[in-house]
């Protein structure tokens, strides 16, 4: 699979928000097809550290890994402290995430991530672990529900959990996909009804926002006084989990009320104010459909204490792999 296919969104924007200087320390916690990292490369960096728990992504970017300059890491970014501790490294100047599913993960039928072609209904990231297929062939109507309803914004949530406990096993995108439109119905031309279901199943399989809330944390600590933060999301629930966090560790939550007062005890800023959201211009929707619902939103480290509490867990005994 050739890395130009894939077109990393928002580039010049995040580089210019990561704002890189010749012998910055940067992290790619989301390496994907290696968009951002090979764009880095060309500001001096000192070194660059890319993360993905796909080992797919890891060796597609094997051309990487073969400079001096770069380390890729095969673990998840929720594990980046880990990660980059293996390597004798405790704080960076600039990291960077690209959230959900990649073009290159969609485009592989066999990886169960689209409906667009029939495959296993799959859509694990890491290839380990519970599939699409184990959660909706095991799960109760209204655990399947609750993942549809709050993780795809799926109103028909219910009736599709229905209609699945009745006719499973499934075990195939196309199958799952011609349930859906069944039950919601489906008009050629529109949007097919079944990319909430994939959606919300993807981000549960994998645990996509419990992975953002930790490496957000992880990052926060990892930066150095000066650092940026550059996060790109292409999901209502990444995006609002983004901006909260952002929002709190710069100060700018919402004020107490006399039915919930302001804690006693204000924390220092971590973050200066976060910039404004950027969202991808009209020429780059034309060049890449696929940006439509991408989100970049970025912030500098302030000197204060991370809120986040200090990792205690130990480096884990599944050593970071170095490509070389």
């Amino acid at each position: 699979m050739s890395v130009a296919l894939h077109i990393p969104v928002l580039l010049a924007e995040t580089m210019a928000a990561l704002a890189l200087q010749p012998g910055d320390l940067y992290v790619d916690a989301t390496l994907g097809a290696g968009g951002y990292l090979r764009a880095a490369r060309s500001f001096g960096i000192a070194h660059a550290y890319g993360f993905d728990r796909d080992l797919t992504a890891l060796a597609l970017n094997a051309d990487l890994a073969a400079h001096d300059d770069v380390t890729l890491i095969a673990r998840p970014f929720a594990e980046m402290e880990a990660g980059l501790a293996a390597h004798g490294v405790t704080a960076v100047d600039a990291i960077a995430f690209d959230i959900g599913v990649s073009s290159m993960q969609i485009d592989q039928p066999e990886r169960g991530f689209s409906f667009q072609s029939d495959g296993p209904l799959d859509m694990r990231m890491s290839q380990h672990g519970m599939t699409a297929a184990d959660f909706i062939n095991t799960a109760s109507e209204s655990e399947i529900a609750d993942v549809l309803f709050h993780l795809g914004d799926e109103p028909g949530a219910r009736r599709i959990a229905r209609a699945i406990v009745n006719d499973r096993p499934l075990t195939r995108t196309s199958e799952l996909a011609r349930l859906v439109r069944s039950v919601l119905g489906f008009k050629p031309g529109g949007k097919d009804p079944a990319t909430r279901s994939f959606q919300a199943l993807r981000i549960h399989v994998n645990d996509e926002l419990g992975q953002l809330d930790a490496g957000l944390d992880a990052a926060e600590r990892l930066l150095r006084p000066g650092g940026r933060l550059a996060v790109v999301s292409f999901h209502s629930a990444e995006d609002r989990r983004v901006k909260s966090f952002l929002r709190d560790r710069s100060g700018n939550a919402p004020g107490g009320s006399r039915h919930m007062p302001m804690a006693a005890t204000r924390r220092l800023p971590s973050f200066e104010r976060p910039a404004r959201a950027v969202r991808p211009s009209e020429a780059e929707l034309a060049a890449n459909p696929r940006a439509r619902s991408a989100t970049l939103r970025a912030a500098v480290r302030t000197a204060a204490p991370a809120w986040s509490a200090t990792a205690s867990a130990a480096v884990s005994a599944a050593t970071p792999v170095r490509f070389a």
